[in-house]
C-alpha cells in the first residue's frame, strides 16, 4: 500500500498574512499554516506580516518578509541589512535585552528539549557593557567584484561576497589592519582567489590582535605557495601597521570551505603574539584556539 503523497499548505510565491511565535536557534522567525513551519527572516515572535513564500518543502517552508503591519515592542531599527544578510548580525532587528532573554530561553530549550532535564534553573544571560567591537579575530574572504579585488562576507547560504569595511563586531584595528592589506594587495596588482575556477592567489586575510597589548598577527592564506610581491606586502604592512609583531603565510591548495591549510611560512617575526587573560600571558599561534571576546 503506497504512502499518500505530502501536499504542503502553501505553494511558492504565495503571498499570505502571518503570524511569527517563536524563533529559531538562528534567529528566523517562525509562523505556521495548518501546523506547518514557514521560516522568516527579519520577523520577530508576535509581529504579523506580509509574507511571501520562497521555498516550499516537505517538513517546512521559508518566506521573505515583505511588510511588517504590527510591530513588536523589542523591535529596533537596524544598522545595515547588508550585516543581515551576511549573517554577521542576524538578530540586529531585535533589542539586545531582548537578545540576551532568547539566548537564555535557548538554554532552556536544549534542556527541556534535547537533554529531558527541565528541572535544571537557567540563570539570566550576562550581557556585555559593550556588545559590539569585541572580536579580537578576523576570518575575511578575498574575491574579485567588477574587476577590483574586494574584502567582504559571503552572503547567507551563498559564495556571493558582500564588500564590507566595518564589521561592527570586530575590533576597529583589525577592521583598519584589514583595509591596509586589501590595499596593498590591489596596489601590487595581486588577484583574488576564483572559486569557480580554483585560480588566483588570495583566498583570505585573517587579522588577530591582542586585547590588552595591542600587538597583531597578519595571515594571508594563499592558493598557491608563490606569493607576488611579498617583499613589498612585508613592507607596506609593518610602515602602515607598525603594531604588526607576526606576518605568516598560509597555503591552502585545495577545492575546500576550510580556510586554513596544512602549509604555512613565516615571512616576518614568529608564529605567535601575545596577550593577557586573568593575569595570564598567552603566546597565541595563526592555528591556535584563544576567546575571540576577552572583555
Amino acid at each position: 500500500m503506497s504512502k499518500s503523497k505530502f501536499t504542503a499548505p502553501v505553494e511558492k510565491n504565495d503571498y499570505l498574512t502571518l503570524q511569527a511565535e517563536d524563533l529559531t536557534h538562528q534567529g528566523l522567525g517562525v509562523c505556521k499554516v495548518d501546523h506547518y513551519p514557514i521560516f522568516v527572516e527579519g520577523l520577530l515572535p508576535g509581529e504579523e506580516a506580509e509574507v511571501k513564500v520562497t521555498k516550499v518543502g516537505k517538513s517546512f517552508a521559508y518566506g521573505r518578509l515583505m511588510k511588517v503591519l504590527t510591530s513588536s515592542p523589542d523591535r529596533v531599527e537596524v544598522m545595515d541589512k547588508a550585516y543581515t544578510q551576511a549573517g554577521i548580525m542576524p538578530l540586529q532587528h531585535l533589542s539586545y535585552e531582548a537578545q540576551l532573554r532568547f539566548k537564555k530561553q535557548q538554554v532552556e530549550n536544549v534542556l527541556e528539549r534535547i537533554a529531558k532535564m527541565p528541572e535544571v534553573p537557567v540563570f539570566d544571560t550576562l550581557g556585555a557593557e559593550n556588545p559590539y567591537h569585541y572580536r579580537n579575530k578576523a576570518q575575511v574572504p578575498v574575491r574579485e567584484i567588477d574587476g577590483q579585488l574586494q574584502t567582504g562576507f559571503f552572503k547567507r547560504n551563498s559564495h556571493d561576497l558582500i564588500p564590507l569595511e566595518d564589521f561592527q563586531i570586530q575590533d576597529p584595528e583589525i577592521d583598519r589592519a584589514i583595509i591596509v592589506v586589501r590595499n596593498l594587495l590591489r596596489k601590487y596588482g595581486i588577484k583574488a582567489y576564483d572559486e569557480t575556477n580554483h585560480k588566483g592567489i588570495i583566498r583570505h586575510i585573517m587579522v588577530r590582535r591582542g586585547y590588552y597589548t595591542g600587538e597583531l598577527m597578519i595571515v594571508l592564506v594563499t592558493r598557491r605557495s608563490e606569493l607576488p610581491h611579498a617583499n613589498e606586502l612585508i613592507k607596506g604592512i609593518l610602515e602602515e601597521l607598525p603594531e604588526t609583531v607576526s606576518i605568516i603565510q598560509n597555503v591552502n591548495t585545495e577545492k575546500t570551505n576550510v580556510i586554513l591549510g596544512k602549509k604555512s611560512s613565516i615571512l616576518y617575526g614568529k608564529d605567535l603574539y601575545t596577550d593577557q587573560l586573568l593575569g595570564y600571558t598567552f603566546e597565541i599561534s595563526h592555528q591556535s584556539f584563544y576567546q575571540v571576546n576577552p572583555a
